[in-house]
């Protein structure tokens, strides 16, 4: 099976050396050193998966990661030393599949690029996903925990399958709200919280502790499937 390509584009010459050290063993590596010619590589040669830092010098990565979305549907994981919630969230609602703050830990990264990566695969052929005695099957609208069917409602399923699907990455309170409620309740954070707690308490072994519905604060909700 032939390895995915990651393409790296960072201006720091020590990270993008770091990176390809990290990832060379598993992925096919790529690194441009600003945004034109990361642009440029992404249209030539589209890769499996984009690392992209926002602080590029001849170009904004905001701006840069809105020019790849118009037309790449690969992952995107920002790398970036920019740590405020604003910055997360416009980067995630504008359609990363990740944002990690530098330094991370190598170990991390490798795990959300699996993620990222895996994530394309079930959406292209996968009707039914499991986690942990925990299964989703999309074509029946059915979940199940240890076999036992889960009675949710319409809204409860709707969110929990959005959820799953994007397992591993992390999805904004905007996105979820305008996802399952529509436009007019983007800034209704209490039905989100409500149905959240919810389906917490059908899914997960103990609610206040959950396992698979992780609250990324200030930001939103990332589901994570376990090993």
């Amino acid at each position: 099976m032939s390895k995915a390509t990651v393409l790296i584009i960072d201006d720091e010459v020590q990270i993008r050396r770091l990176l390809t050290i990290t990832l060379q063993n598993d992925f096919n590596v790529v690194e441009a050193a600003n945004a034109k010619e990361g642009l440029a590589m992404v249209a030539n040669h589209p890769p499996d998966l984009v690392l992209l830092d926002l602080g590029l010098p001849d170009e904004n990565g905001h701006d840069v990661l809105k020019h790849l979305r118009e037309w790449y549907t690969h992952p995107v994981i920002i790398l970036s030393v920019q740590s405020s919630e604003e910055d997360i969230v416009r980067a995630l609602d504008a359609g990363a599949n990740d944002y990690l703050v530098k330094p991370f830990r190598t170990g991390e990264l490798l795990a959300r690029i699996r993620s990222a990566l895996r994530m394309v695969s079930v959406e292209e052929n996968n009707a039914v996903m499991e986690f942990d005695g925990l299964s989703v099957d999309f074509a029946a609208r059915r979940v199940t925990k240890q076999g036992v069917p889960i009675k949710l409602t319409a809204t409860e399923y709707s969110l929990l399958a959005l959820m799953v699907r994007n397992e591993g990455k992390v999805l904004t309170h905007r996105h979820l709200l305008l996802e399952v409620w529509g436009p007019s309740y983007t800034n209704e954070s209490q039905y989100l919280r409500v149905f959240v707690a919810q389906l917490r308490k059908k899914i997960e072994e103990d609610p206040n502790r959950p396992r698979h519905i992780l609250t990324e604060s200030g930001v939103g909700y990332r589901f994570v499937g376990g090993e």
